[in-house]
């Protein structure tokens, strides 16, 4: 039998509760007490988030700029609401100042620019030097994830559920899966 076809009152375990919609802003979360006396945290409102760089093995805090493509909905995206697996604009510059750190080279070509200014290079100790001359035969990032950083956004995944964990985290987009998500984007965008 269904729920609604018993002969008993409604029970505290099949109670459904409003979704949180959470949007981007300051941070604003909310403890809801669950069953067992534990609690769940519904995020209202965020603005930032870890993102790993999954094949740099790299995770940094970054800024959420915009929500750019939904596959179940897109109100989702004119509403700018953060749900799991939506695709996210965030800010670059983290994983940028990261890379340079740990290649000694910079992530996205600037051409033009680099032959206007001349940057004076910090001094590193021998040791520190061979580390990065050894990892730099290491650095190899695709042509679209390039691209990218030279614009100063990256695409990315949330991979958490930010109304039941009061968190926006996810992974960076790279390789084929970067591939897909902007064909969808580019066709959402012609329409």
């Amino acid at each position: 039998k269904q729920w609604y076809q018993r002969r008993v009152r409604e029970r505290k375990f099949e109670l459904g509760r409003p979704a949180a919609n959470t949007k981007m802003g300051t941070k604003r979360i909310r403890p809801v007490r669950t069953m067992g006396g534990n609690k769940k945290f519904r995020a209202l409102r965020l603005e930032t988030g870890n993102f790993a760089w999954a094949s740099e093995g790299s995770t940094r805090k970054a800024r959420i700029m915009d929500v750019v493509y939904n596959a179940s909905n897109n109100e989702l995206v004119r509403t700018k609401t953060l749900v799991k697996n939506c695709i996210v604009q965030i800010d670059a510059t983290p994983f940028r100042q990261w890379y340079e750190a740990h290649y000694g080279v910079t992530a996205g070509r600037k051409k033009k620019n680099e032959d206007k200014t001349t940057v004076e290079e910090v001094k590193k100790s021998n040791h520190v030097q061979r580390k990065i001359d050894a990892r730099k035969g290491e650095c190899k990032i695709g042509q679209l994830l390039d691209d990218q950083f030279n614009t100063g956004r990256l695409y990315a995944c949330v991979a958490s559920r930010p109304g039941q964990s009061g968190r926006c985290d996810g992974y960076i987009l790279e390789g084929r899966e970067l591939e897909i998500y902007l064909k969808k984007i580019r066709k959402k965008k012609s329409k």
